[in-house]
Order: structure tokens, then C-alpha cells, then sequence
């Protein structure tokens, strides 16, 4: 999925800014965001 940077579901980790498409994603990634960098999108609720 794609999601544009106008997207409010965002987040900064290390320095780079993660958009996300639901408030449910962000908060998935906020709590483990290296489970979601190895898995990739496909990990994501």
C-alpha cells in the first residue's frame, strides 16, 4: 500500500519519518518498529 506524506498517521524513528495509512498501524509500529523493518508491510495489522 501506498500512503502519501500528507497522511496524518506519522511517526519519526532513527531519523527518518514513517507515514502510516490508519491510527492502528502508527500505534503497531510505535511499539516494535524493528519487527516492521524486518518484516516489511506485510507485517503490518
Amino acid at each position: 500500500m501506498e500512503v502519501e506524506e500528507t497522511s496524518p498517521f506519522k511517526t519519526m524513528y532513527k531519523g527518518t519519518m514513517y507515514y502510516f495509512c490508519s491510527n492502528g498501524c502508527k500505534k503497531a509500529f510505535e511499539k516494535d518498529p524493528e519487527k516492521y523493518l524486518r518484516e516489511g508491510p506485510k507485517g503490518m495489522p
